[in-house]
């Protein structure tokens, strides 16, 4: 298992903090979200079905002609390698490191890649793999450059593979509309964007043909009855992500300008995260947990931080940082 953010229980046991007295700003998952509705009795009883609504929600709120729901983008992160027989893959790194990994564990030839080497790469490789924007660093790939790595991929039977787990507030950018080209593989998130993680919930966005090997290499039922009921709910509310989306917008704004004042100029980030590289990211980020506040170390990279929830947490953020800076003066 490879580490990832949120873990609070190891936290709490190895910095001495307890459970309740957490700041977790270590998942990039937005702290707030929706006043959860009822949910209907039949979502937990009966077996979910397709057609109840899930999936129109999805294609409308994602702009996609065809998308297979998830239990989390993780599962198609896992089960997309099954897909393919023995080929040579390129990810571009750093970034979430679930793919490696996953392409690794299959038995994949995996070259990790920086994004300018990629363009006289590509002719050599059958998968090429984006995170868009970046996770951690917030980099930005335009949508002209990946639909014309795309293209030179699709030429010779390749997939692109773009994670955009982290697009929901710059949706401009996305690839779904073009998600439907055989070779193209959108993958989005719905927990992040929600603030509802705990739902296990994402899309796979692609042509029909390769959805339906992925729906059988997933088995049935993939999704449970209350959280398919949820996701319809929630991706028909308009207003309720227009709200979201720009307190989130505004909130990342805030985080980068927080950082900057307590002289720790971000190097990248978006609405949900904002990354530091500094050289002393360790101390910092040990600082910040003996503080009780969790963030998330990438080494070499530096230090990416979450946005806190309520005003109290933005103020203990603040004050640990200036201890720390005033301790490093």
């Amino acid at each position: 298992m490879l580490e990832h953010g949120g873990r609070l229980r190891a936290a709490a046991q190895r910095h001495g903090v307890a459970l309740t007295d957490w700041l977790d700003l270590s998942t990039g998952i937005a702290p707030y979200g929706w006043a959860i509705p009822e949910i209907p009795a039949n979502a937990w009883s009966r077996l979910p079905e397709a057609d109840d609504g899930l999936e129109a929600a999805a294609q409308h709120y994602y702009g996609a002609r065809s998308l297979l729901p998830l239990a989390g983008s993780q599962a198609a992160i896992q089960a997309l390698p099954r897909l393919r027989g023995p080929a040579r893959v390129g990810v571009v790194s750093p970034c979430y490191a679930e793919h490696a990994e996953a392409w690794r564990r299959e038995g994949h030839q995996l070259v990790e890649l920086c994004e300018a080497s990629v363009p006289k790469t590509l002719d050599r490789l059958d998968v090429l793999v984006v995170v868009n924007p970046n996770n951690p660093s917030g980099r930005l790939i335009g949508t002209e450059q990946l639909l014309h790595w795309h293209a030179r991929l699709a030429d010779h039977g390749g997939w692109l593979v773009v994670d955009e787990a982290f697009m929901d507030c710059m949706p401009q950018h996305s690839l779904a509309a073009h998600s439907h080209l055989p070779g193209l593989v959108v993958l989005r998130s719905f927990g992040k964007f929600f603030g509802l993680a705990g739902a296990r919930l994402g899309f796979a966005l692609a042509h029909g043909g390769l959805l339906r090997v992925l729906e059988e290499q997933l088995g049935p039922w993939p999704v449970g009855g209350p959280t398919r009921w949820l996701g319809s709910v929630l991706l028909a509310d308009a207003e309720g992500q227009r709200r979201q989306r720009q307190r989130l917008s505004e909130d990342g704004a805030r985080l980068a300008a927080l950082l900057t004042e307590q002289e720790l100029p971000p190097t990248g980030g978006c609405a949900l995260f904002q990354t530091v590289c500094d050289a002393k990211a360790a101390q910092l980020h040990d600082h910040l947990a003996r503080a009780g506040i969790l963030t998330r170390l990438f080494m070499p990279l530096g230090l990416r931080f979450g946005l806190p929830g309520e005003e109290s947490g933005w103020a203990r953020l603040e004050q640990a940082l200036r201890h720390y800076r005033e301790q490093n003066a």
